[in-house]
This record gives C-alpha cells, structure tokens and sequence, in this order.
C-alpha cells in the first residue's frame, strides 16, 4: 500500500510517499480501507520534529480517517468488514490502509459523505472532552475560542453555541471571521488589530470569558488569564506561541480560576474509547441533525500531501483539509 513518510524534521518537502506492506488487525483491532484522512496540527508539529508519536504508535503521520473496513481482528464485536466508518488514530492515517482499536471507531453520521467524515474524528473529540468533559461549558457561559476559523475552532464554535453556549472567536483576518459568523460566533475578534482582552470584557459587561480554549500557548498565558472571569477555565491544548511562560498565581487565586493543560494523541485506548463513546452519544446526532456541519476547506490527493502541508503552512485555510485516496 502507499504511505507517507516524513525524511526527518523540517518543511512540507519532508514528505514522501512510499510503498510499505499492508497492516494486519491484531486482537481487538480492525484494518480500515482508507478513503479520506484529515490533516491536523499535530501533524505538522510532528513533521517538524517537536510532536514525536507516542511509543508503539506508526511512524506514518495521520490522527483520523473515514473509509471501510477492510478485515477485523480477534474480539471485535460490533463491526463486520463494509461498513463505513470513521475513526481516531494515535497515528498512520496518512496511508490506504491503517489499523484501528474498535473503541475508536465511530460510525459515518447520517447526511454526511464518507470521505467527509475523514475530518470529523480528531477534531469533535478534541473539543468535546475539552470543552465539556475537562471544563465543563454549561449553557449560557461564554467561550472564547482562539483560531475559531481552523478545523477545531470552527468544530467549537459550532459545538459551544449548540449546547447554548456563548461562542467568541480570535482569528487573524476579517475573511476568517466571515467564516465563523454564521456558524455561531457571537463575538469576533481580528486579533492582529485588536486587544482580544478588552474585547472579551467589553462583551460581557467587564465580568470576562468563563472558558477559553487555547491554542497558541506560552505568548497568551497572561493574556488568558487577564480574560478569564472569575471561576473561569483556560484549556491549553497547542503550544504555537511556546511552552514557558511565568504566570501570576496570586491573581489565579483571586479568580478562583483553572488552567487545565491536555493532550489528546498519547491518551490509553481505554480513555480514547470512552471519549468516543461520549462523541458519538451527544455530538453525533447534531451532526445527523445539521446543527453541526463539516468544514472542509481544501482536498489534496494523498500524493500530494506535500502541496497539502504547504497550503497548511501558509495560513491561509479555514476549516480542514483532507487528502483523500485514488479511487
């Protein structure tokens, strides 16, 4: 089968495709005929060296597909070989092939095209069990989400506003944040011209966000904080604008807030199956409903997963982007 590989750490030009044997299902797994894998930020983190894949998960990037199953292994109940399935990955997307822990599986949601479905593992989990199962957003709180115009920003703004939050979004030009508008986003903030902290407190009578989810990191720590309303929660999932920052505790103190720091990628596969199981539970039928829509942005042929990174790279994508397989 083609995979793609990345010749050590650097810039889209790292990627190669090659022809590598087939996976087999091992106890509990299923083989899955890849149609379609999204492209997410931890992939290219992973290209460039600073996000390495957990120990015993495949070399071949990828955290989420859409396709067949193709065999399925010893102790798997539920699933036969056909059906259309999506699915979250430790890794191994990126390949016509991929095995798969059954807990991991999610069936294709009605109204949804299989390849589509390729962008919606990583990024509903992502958001639920971060959004609501870490932080638990309750209906009527408000959420500021950084990058709303991204694959998962554009999965929260959604997500929040369908659970009757209050979704406010950062992103870094008005056509992104015409992007957002009319999925939700109450507040919209250019953050390269204006203050999102005194935006957020001018939105909410100076009281400030009750949850923030973040992924720039160490450059917006205080900032986060400053935004933050009392008994407010700041969820660090990505480290675009670095990893150390010094905080002020005393004023975390007075705000009675949290900063709650996770990833979703190196979790057991008994954790990975019971986000799942929630996903499918309480996000799937939004998806089924339309309250929740995909976001694809561009799809790039497996064989050009290099052109897909460069386009990634550039900043200049909203919602996902897709590579999809020959035929």
């Amino acid at each position: 089968m083609k995979a793609v590989f990345y010749q050590g750490a650097g810039g889209p030009d790292v990627l190669e495709v090659r022809e590598v044997p087939p996976p087999e299902p091992q106890a509990g797994e299923v083989v899955v005929d890849v149609v379609a894998a999204g492209l997410n930020r931890a992939d290219v983190q992973q290209r460039r060296g600073v996000y390495p894949p957990p120990p015993g998960a495949s070399d071949i990037p990828g955290l989420e597909v859409s396709g067949r199953i193709a065999a399925v292994g010893e102790g798997v109940d539920g699933w036969q070989a056909g059906d259309e399935v999506c699915a979250l990955l430790a890794g191994g997307g990126y390949a016509q092939q991929v095995a798969v822990p059954a807990g991991q599986l999610l069936p294709v949601p009605p109204g949804v095209s299989l390849a589509e479905a390729g962008s919606l593992p990583e990024t509903a989990a992502t958001v639920f069990s971060n959004l609501f199962m870490a932080a638990g957003v309750q209906a009527g709180e408000s959420v500021l989400i950084h990058g709303g115009a991204g694959g998962i920003g554009t999965m929260a703004v959604q997500m929040v506003r369908a659970f009757g939050g209050i979704p406010m979004v950062t992103a870094g030009s008005q056509a992104k944040l015409d992007v957002v508008r009319p999925l939700g986003a109450q507040v919209l903030i250019n953050y390269r011209e204006e203050d999102f902290v005194e935006k957020v407190k001018e939105a909410t009578g100076g009281r400030g966000a009750d949850v923030i989810l973040d992924v720039v990191g160490a450059k917006y720590l205080q900032r986060n904080l400053d935004a933050l309303a009392t008994a407010g929660r700041l969820v660090v999932i990505g480290l675009q604008g670095g990893a150390k920052a010094e905080l002020n505790l005393g004023q975390l103190m007075a705000k009675r807030a949290a900063v709650i720091g996770t990833t979703l990628r190196a979790r057991p596969v008994e954790e990975k199956s019971a986000i799942v199981r929630a996903v499918r539970e309480h996000v799937w039928p939004l998806v089924a409903s339309g309250d929740i829509k995909v976001q694809i942005g561009r799809t790039f042929p497996l064989e050009q997963a290099s052109a897909a990174h460069e386009y990634f790279d550039s900043g200049d994508h909203t919602g996902k982007i897709l590579l999809t397989m020959a035929g």
